[in-house]
C-alpha cells in the first residue's frame, strides 16, 4: 500500500523477528519505538540513531548535509494511541541536521520502500525488511533489520559524498528509563569497536563490565557492505557532522558512568551522470536475559531473591549480535528474496481492494513484543503491549495481561497458520502445565512454567477460569491436529481433552445447555443461557466427535450432546432476528445483555467454519442473526456517542459495537465493553459474514476497520485494545481463508479452494496459502491451476477446486510448480 501526507502521521512499521523485539520505521523515515530490550514500550527512544547524507558537487558548488528523515507531523490527538508521538530527541536532531524533505512510503509487512523528496540533485530511496518465511520459525526469528539505500544521479554533473548511519550503544539500558542524549543512569562502561572483513565494516557496541546475567547485558552491531569510514565513539550529533566534513579526533576508552557512546559509519560514493549506487546497512542485536519482570495475575508468593530467568530462543541460535549479523549477511539475498516473494504474493493477489496488504500486516501481531519464546522454546504471549490504552490500570510499559490468556487467544489464528509448531507448543503448555487435576484449565499461565499455577485461586480478568477459554482449548486442539500435529500427538492429548470436557459437562451442563456463572473474555461472569458460550460448546462437541473418530474412540455421546444442545439453544434464544441471552429470574442482570444483540453471539460458528464442522444451529437462522448483527451494531459516526470507558472509534469512524439493544431493554449495568469497538471481534464477524456469503456486510466491517487504521489517526500495523499490538486482532487471518475458500487438512493431506466472486478477477484468481510444511501461491487462469511452492514443501495428496478433486502424485517443492488442467 502507498502512504503519503496525512497517512504517514501514525505509520510505524515494526521490524524484528519472532520474539526478538522490534524497532519501527516511522512514516518520515525515522527509527522509533525501540523495543529490543525484552520489554514492550511504544515510547522507547534511543537518541542519535539515524541515517544522513553529505552531498557535494564541484560546479556549481554544492556541499550539503541532510538528515534522511522527512519533517515530523504534528500529533493527531487520537485517543489511546501514541504512534504519532515524535520523540524529543528526534526533534532536537532536526535542529542540528536539516531534514531532507517529505517522504512517500510503500509498504507491505514486513517490507517498506521509502522515497525521499528533496531539492538536492540526487534521487534517494530506502528499502527495509526483516526476514519472514512462513513455516520456518528460525528464519523468521532473526534479530536484525536490513536497510538498502539506492542513490541515483539524474543530472548531467557528477556528484559525490558520504552516506552515513549512526546508532547509540544502548547496552545496559532497560528499554524504559529516559535517555537524554548519551546520558542515562543505566549507562557507563560502554565501548564501541571497529570490525572489518569480507567487504563489510562493522561497529560492535557492547559493555563488557556488565555481569553476564545483567538484564541489560548484550550486544549491538551496526554494519555496512563497504569499506567505510568509522567514527566509533562520539557524543553529540554535531560531532558526526564534523566527521562527515573530514577527519576528527577519535575518542577511546569506556564511557563514563551515566553515559554511553554513539557510533557512526560513513560510506563514500561517486556518481557520474546517470549512475546509480546501492549501499546496504544492518542493525543486529542480542539481549539474552529476559526475566519475569512483569506483574502476573493471581497470588504474589514470596520466592526470596530469585529473579526467574526465562531467556530468549533467538539468542540460543547465535552466540552474539556479531554472529547474528554474519549469518544474516551470508543469507541476505536469499532471505530478501523469500520475504519479497511473501509480500508480492499479497500485493499481486486477486484479493479485493486493499485486502492483500491489510492481511499481510496481521503477521506483525505475532512478531511484536506481545509474543516471545523462552530459551527452552516455550511460546508465551501477553494480550498486548502496555501503552496509552492501559495507563489507567496497568501502566504504559511491558506486557499486557500475562500470559497465554486462553479466552483472548481464542480469536488468534495467524500464528497457527504461519508457524503451526509454535502454536502447538501453546497447547502443550495448556495440557502439561496449566490443566488442573480436576480437568479445568485456568485462563492464564504463570512464568516460569515450573512455579505453582493458578489452581483454586482468584485469577483476574475474570476471577475464575474462563469457560470460553476452556472451550477454545478443545477447538484449538483439533485445529492443531488438522494443521499437522499428528494423530500420535492427539492420542497423547486425548485423555486430557476428555477430562476437560467432563469437567465442563459436570459443572455447567443442564438440560442440554450451559447454565450458571460462566466466566468470559469480557472480564465478567456471564449468566443464563447465551449463544456466545453456547456456540463454542457446540463447536467443541463437534470437534471432540471428530477427534474421537480419528482415534477410533466412541463418539456417540458427543454427537448426542451436540444434537440436544443445538435444538435447545435455537429454541431458547433465537428471536427470529438474532440470538439473545435468557436469564433465570434469580440471576443478576448486572453485566449481562439479555435482549441485546451481541457482536460475538455466533463465535462458535466462526470456529466451526474454519474447522469444517458444519452448522451448529439452523443455517437460515445463523445467516439471519449475522445479518442483523451488522445491521444493528455497525455504527458510522461517533461524535454524539457516549464512551463510558475506552475509545477505539470516535469522530467520523465506522466500527462494530460489541453489543446494542435495538429494541430497548439495556440493563442499568450492561455487559462490560458493550460500547467499545474491538478489531478482533470485527475480523471475526467479518470473516463469518464472508463464510455465509454476506459479502456486503463483511466488507462494510472491514472497510470501517481499515479506514480507522489508515495511518491518519491510527497505525495500520498496531491494533489497539487492552494495549498495543493486541493479539485478538490476529483473528483476521480467517478473513483470508473465508475470501479464498481455503482449507488444509494435514491428516488427509488435502487442500481446498473455493474463492468468493470478489476474490476473483473474472475466471482468474491468485493468492498465497500456508500449510504446516511450507507456503505457496495458487494461480488459476480459467483453465489451469498452478501451485508454486515458495518455501519448504507441500505434502499433499489431493486438491479440491470449486468442488472438483484432483490427485497429486508427489510433494511439491520450490522451483517445480504443479500445473493442473481444470477444464
Amino acid at each position: 500500500m502507498h502512504y503519503t501526507g496525512e497517512n504517514l502521521r501514525h505509520f510505524a512499521l515494526p521490524l524484528g523477528g519472532l520474539g526478538t523485539g522490534t524497532v519501527a520505521l516511522a512514516g518520515n523515515g525515522a527509527l522509533r519505538q525501540w523495543q529490543l530490550h525484552n520489554i514492550g514500550n511504544h515510547e522507547g527512544h534511543v537518541p542519535d540513531s539515524f541515517f544522513a547524507i553529505r552531498l557535494s558537487q564541484i560546479e556549481p558548488p554544492l556541499d550539503e548535509i541532510r538528515l534522511l528523515q522527512g519533517p515530523p507531523l504534528d500529533p493527531s490527538d487520537t485517543p489511546l494511541v501514541t504512534d504519532d508521538v515524535v520523540p524529543t530527541g528526534e526533534r532536537r536532531l532536526h535542529e542540528v541536521i536539516r531534514p531532507i524533505g517529505p517522504t512517500k512510503v510503500t509498504a507491505t509487512y514486513p517490507q517498506a520502500h521509502v522515497d525521499y523528496a528533496t531539492d538536492l540533485p540526487i534521487e534517494i530511496s530506502l528499502d527495509v525488511f526483516n526476514p519472514l518465511v512462513p513455516s520456518d520459525a528460525a528464519a523468521s526469528s532473526q534479530p536484525v533489520v536490513g536497510f538498502t539505500f539506492t542513490l541515483h544521479n539524474p543530472g548531467g554533473i557528477a556528484i559525490h559524498g558520504k552516506l552515513a548511519t549512526a546508532l547509540q550503544n544502548s547496552v545496559g539500558w532497560d528499554g524504559v528509563t529516559p535517555v537524554d542524549g548519551v546520558t542515562c543512569s543505566l549507562y557507563g562502561g560502554n565501548t564501541n569497536r571497529t570490525r572489518r572483513g569480507a567487504g563489510w565494516t562493522s561497529l560492535v557496541l557492547e559493555n563488557t563490565t556488565l555481569p553476564l546475567d545483567h538484564p541489560g547485558s548484550g550486544q549491538l552491531v551496526l554494519a555496512t557492505d563497504s569499506d567505510a569510514f568509522t567514527h566509533p565513539q562520539w557524543s553529540r550529533p554535531d560531532e558526526l557532522v564534523a566527521f562527515l566534513n573530514g577527519p576528527v579526533h577519535q575518542a577511546s576508552g569506556a564511557s563514563a558512568p551515566g553515559t554511553t557512546w554513539n557510533g557512526g559509519l560513513a560510506v563514500p560514493f561517486n556518481l557520474r551522470p546517470g549512475e546509480t549506487a546501492k549501499v546496504r546497512f544492518l542493525i543486529a542485536w542480542h539481549f539474552p536475559n529476559r526475566y519475569v519482570d512483569f506483574n502476573q495475575f493471581g497470588p504474589h508468593p514470596e520466592y526470596g531473591h530469585t529473579r526467574f530467568w526465562l531467556g530468549n530462543a533467538y539468542t540460543r541460535r547465535t552466540p552474539d549480535a556479531v554472529a547474528a549479523a554474519d549469518h544474516f549477511i551470508e543469507h541476505w539475498s536469499e532471505l530478501e528474496t523469500l520475504t519479497t516473494a511473501w509480500t508480492e504474493a499479497f500485493e499481486e493477489s486477486s484479493l479485493p481492494g486493499e485486502a492483500g496488504a491489510r492481511l499481510a500486516a496481521l503477521a506483525a501481531d505475532v512478531r511484536s513484543p506481545t509474543v516471545f519464546q523462552t530459551a527452552d522454546g516455550d511460546v508465551l504471549g501477553f494480550e498486548g503491549v502496555l501503552g496509552a490504552s492501559t495507563a489507567m490500570w496497568g501502566g504504559r510499559y511491558g506486557g499486557s495481561c500475562p500470559l497465554n490468556c486462553t479466552h483472548v487467544w481464542n480469536y488468534e489464528q495467524t500464528l497457527s497458520r504461519l508457524f503451526p509448531a509454535l502454536e502447538q507448543n501453546m497447547r502443550d503448555t495448556e495440557y502439561d502445565v496449566m490443566q488442573a487435576p480436576e480437568g479445568y484449565i485456568p485462563h492464564r499461565v504463570r512464568a516460569p512454567l515450573y512455579v505453582k499455577q493458578l489452581w483454586d485461586v482468584v485469577i483476574g480478568g475474570p476471577e475464575e477460569p474462563a469457560l470460553d477459554g476452556m472451550l477454545g482449548a478443545v477447538l484449538k486442539t483439533y485445529r492443531e491436529v488438522l494443521q499437522g500435529a499428528g494423530l500420535d500427538w492427539l492420542g497423547r492429548r486425548w485423555p486430557q481433552v476428555v477430562r476437560l470436557l467432563d469437567h465442563i459437562h459436570g459443572k455447567w451442563l443442564r438440560d442440554g445447555v450451559l447454565r450458571g456463572i460462566q466466566p468470559s473474555t469480557h472480564d465478567i461472569d456471564l449468566c443464563g443461557v447465551n449463544s456466545f458460550m453456547g456456540t463454542l460448546w457446540l463447536a467443541a462437541l463437534r470437534a471432540a466427535e471428530e477427534m474421537a473418530l480419528l482415534l477410533g474412540e466412541d463418539a456417540k455421546e458427543y454427537r448426542s450432546l451436540f444434537d440436544t444442545g443445538s435444538t435447545a439453544y435455537d429454541e431458547l434464544l433465537f428471536t427470529g432476528e438474532y440470538y439473545r441471552q435468557v436469564l433465570d429470574p434469580d440471576e443478576t442482570r448486572d453485566f449481562q445483555w439479555g435482549d441485546g444483540c451481541l457482536a460475538d453471539q455466533l463465535i462458535g460458528q466462526w470456529w466451526a467454519h474454519q474447522l469444517d464442522l458444519g452448522y451448529l444451529l439452523p443455517e437460515d437462522h445463523v445467516r439471519t442473526a449475522l445479518r442483523n448483527v451488522v445491521r444493528h451494531n455497525l455504527r458510522t459516526g461517533f461524535r454524539d456517542f457516549d464512551h463510558p470507558y475506552r475509545v477505539f472509534a470516535d469522530g467520523d469512524d465506522t466500527g462494530l459495537l460489541m453489543c446494542t439493544w435495538p429494541h430497548g431493554g439495556r440493563p442499568d449495568i450492561p455487559t462490560r465493553y458493550c460500547d467499545e469497538v474491538w478489531t478482533g471481534s470485527e475480523y471475526q464477524v467479518a470473516a463469518h459474514c464472508l463464510y455465509e456469503g454476506l459479502t456486503d456486510e463483511g466488507l462494510s466491517i472491514l472497510q470501517g476497520l481499515w479506514t480507522r487504521y489508515d495511518g491518519t489517526r491510527r497505525n495500520p500495523f498496531n491494533p489497539i485494545e487492552c494495549g498495543d499490538h493486541y493479539i485478538r486482532n490476529a483473528a483476521g487471518w480467517s478473513v483470508l481463508e473465508a475470501l479464498t475458500g481455503y482449507r488444509h487438512n494435514a491428516i488427509t493431506k488435502t487442500i481446498t479452494f473455493a474463492p468468493l466472486p470478489l476474490a476473483r478477477s473474472g475466471n482468474t484468481w491468485q493468492f498465497p496459502f500456508t500449510t504446516n510444511t511450507g507456503w505457496a501461491t495458487t494461480t488459476h487462469d480459467g483453465t489451469t491451476l498452478t501451485i508454486t511452492c515458495k518455501a519448504g514443501h507441500l505434502d499433499l495428496r489431493t486438491i479440491t477446486i470449486d468442488g472438483t478433486t484432483y490427485s497429486i502424485d508427489a510433494p511439491i517443492h520450490p522451483g517445480k510448480p504443479l500445473v493442473i488442467a481444470t477444464t
